[in-house]
């Protein structure tokens, strides 16, 4: 890292462990904590990824297919067995849900 002045502080909150393993892995790479700090927080990208829109989107097909599926069931028209359609769409919709929830960060 290049030199100057350093007048700037932050304060963060941790457990006790959390300390422990950011010193210890900063004591293994020999930087000074600062230094460790600084480059584990420039070196890794965080994105934020917004999945209301997409998860509406999926809402509304997913309705649509129930739709369909209660109009085929009810003997209104024969068609093609949308169960595997709709179980994928149900997997499509989990697995964003399970995103949107992850608050777990990974370097």
């Amino acid at each position: 890292m290049e030199n100057r002045k350093r007048n700037q502080t932050l304060s963060i909150r941790l457990t006790q462990s959390e300390k422990s393993a950011i010193i210890s892995k900063a004591k293994k790479s020999k930087l000074t904590l600062t230094e460790y700090i600084l480059k584990s927080s420039f070196k890794t990208q965080i994105k934020v990824i917004d999945l209301q829109l997409l998860l509406v989107e999926l809402k509304r097909i997913g309705n649509n297919l129930n739709q369909i599926t209660r109009k085929i069931n009810s003997g209104a028209f024969n068609s093609y067995n949308f169960s595997e359609m709709i179980a994928m769409q149900r997997k499509i919709y989990d697995t964003i849900i399970n995103l949107s929830e992850d608050k777990q960060w990974r370097p």
